[in-house]
């Protein structure tokens, strides 16, 4: 990062540092794919191998499970690195430390609380998950016991990535859990127990957890060794010798609930399907909705690698970078998951026939979710926009809105439509949890995604895998020759257009691989006013 004259926003080299973004970008999206693929591969082997009821049992549990863990995390992922890259970016590595010791003390006792909890009401969560009594309770043992380790994983992954690596991120959490927890699921699946299930399903995380704060370790001491000593800066005032407890926690604390909303928005539903229809149809549904996490694991891919980055350039008051990071960011979301979802819409029969018989009732599930997704990917990564901007009370806010509406709308259809109930009541919160955002992202700061990149990755999309495949679909119905055909030539347009107007589409800068880890260090006088100033945006 450069320096211009006081009262000027700082530039970040690099067209706004979009090739660091790239590499990260890269990186994080071969390990969302391979995390993809085992996660899809895990659903299919509890679901081929376990009655939909015991699957749905599974997938209930998991979900309390993440949902507690969310809790216990406390929100600390997205303050850690805000903070960890803002301190680096403003020549303060010297506080980072603190900050880290702050965001994980209280992690580590509400994880073991929640742990407590979890054991306590073991029973309890078993009879409302509909499983057989005492194999649900173990299970429900067994995943509070790996709770701790698995929180701490998570937060410590996130403290990795505020030093601008993505490196442990994709081969701890993208790569090495979600092939070792398909492997110990496939041979747990054969017990026939939930509670061995459960474990398996658990333990990586314990092994992720003590390689993340191996990884941690050694970069601190990296950064110890090349930092600039904090008595080469002048000092700014009182607040800059003050514990970190109020600063990080005021811009945290709301991110903790939100954090918890966003998955609840994810999974919340899961386990109202198993209570108001049964587990069995709650197995149907996760089948249904695997789709998703595939376009998910994209998105953050891209948003994580982004993450940092922008950071700093908020930091700076540099928005003109962060607008052209956000769009061409949003174009490369849109040009990797519109495809994806067409496809699952066009061919909703043939996916999930992946998952064995009986899961073909979720079409009409896969279909309204996939709409909804095509709007979500166009708006690109607003709620974590905002979080990199200090607004994190807004998408608080956003978050609480969209899972009222889903809830809500849970609660009324569910009963009445069965899992189409739940798919209606998970698009309109995921359209609110994108619409709120962006609007106020325009209204704020003037920041919106519709550059002309996104807008001819959208239209090149449409055509090639929605299109194509659609009337294929409709003129030659049960043709599965003319269908592949179809898709066959859709790729080979898209491919083609891609090569052919790739600067048209933003993509230069996936070819330019330098990372930019180092910031360069502020002059005295940045540093002074930089450091007299709150967290960008504050919790406003």
């Amino acid at each position: 990062m450069s320096t211009t004259a006081p009262g000027a926003p700082a530039k970040v080299a690099g067209s706004a540092g979009l090739p660091s973004i790239a590499r990260g970008g890269a990186l994080n999206l071969a390990g969302a794919g391979i995390s993809a693929i085992a996660g899809v591969l895990l659903v299919v082997v509890v679901t081929r191998a376990l009655p939909q009821r015991d699957a749905g049992v599974f997938f209930a549990l998991t979900s309390v499970f993440l949902l507690a863990e969310m809790v216990a995390r406390l929100g600390t992922g997205t303050g850690l690195v805000y903070f960890i890259a803002r301190l680096r970016s403003l020549g303060r590595t010297d506080r980072i430390r603190a900050f880290q010791r702050v965001a994980l003390t209280p992690v580590v006792v509400l994880s073991l609380i929640t742990c407590a909890v979890l054991v306590t009401w073991a029973p309890e969560l078993a009879r409302l998950v509909g499983g057989p009594g005492d194999q649900t309770r173990t299970a429900v043992v067994v995943l509070a016991v790996l709770l701790p380790v698995t929180t701490l994983s998570d937060t410590l992954l996130a403290a990795t990535r505020g030093h601008a690596t993505m490196v442990p991120t994709v081969v701890l959490d993208r790569v090495g859990r979600p092939l070792l927890q398909l492997g110990l699921v496939a041979v747990a699946v054969m017990a026939g127990s939930t509670a061995v299930l459960a474990g398996a399903w658990a333990l990586p995380w314990a092994v992720s957890a003590a390689l993340a704060w191996v990884w941690l370790l050694r970069l601190g001491r990296e950064l110890h060794v090349g930092r600039h000593s904090a008595e080469a800066h002048p000092r700014a005032g009182a607040d800059d010798d003050a514990a970190p407890w109020r600063e990080f926690w005021s811009f945290t604390g709301p991110r903790a609930v939100n954090s918890l909303a966003q998955l609840a928005l994810q999974r919340l539903d899961i386990i109202l399907v198993t209570v108001l229809i049964g587990p069995a149809q709650a197995a149907v549904y996760t089948a249904a909705t695997r789709f998703l996490v595939v376009g998910q694991l994209t998105s953050t891919a891209i948003a994580t690698a982004a993450q940092p980055r922008l950071a700093e350039q908020l930091a700076v008051g540099d928005r003109a970078s962060a607008k052209a990071v956000y769009q061409s960011a949003t174009a490369w979301i849109v040009l990797l998951n519109w495809p994806l979802y067409l496809l699952c819409a066009v061919f909703a029969d043939v996916v999930l026939a992946v998952f064995g018989n009986g899961y073909d009732a979720g079409r009409p599930v896969v279909l309204v979710l996939a709409g909804a997704m095509l709007v979500a990917s166009g708006c690109g990564m607003v709620d974590m926009l905002l979080n990199m901007a200090g607004r994190t009370s807004w998408t608080l806010a956003n978050s609480v809105v969209a899972l009222a509406v889903m809830v809500g709308v849970d609660l009324v259809l569910i009963p009445r439509l069965g899992i189409l109930g739940a798919g209606i009541g998970w698009a309109a919160a995921i359209i609110a949890n994108n619409a709120l955002p962006l609007t106020q992202l325009v209204v704020s700061m003037g920041l919106h995604p519709f550059g002309r990149a996104t807008l001819r990755a959208g239209g090149l999309s449409a055509v090639c895998f929605g299109i194509l495949p659609g009337a294929a679909a409709l003129l030659l119905p049960d043709d599965l020759l003319a269908a592949a055909g179809a898709v066959l030539v859709g790729l080979t347009v898209f491919l083609t257009v891609s090569l052919r107007r790739r600067e048209a589409l933003g993509l230069p800068a996936l070819s330019a691989l330098r990372p930019n880890r180092r910031p360069a260090a502020p002059d005295a006088e940045s540093h002074a006013r930089h450091a007299a100033q709150p967290p960008s945006g504050g919790t406003r």
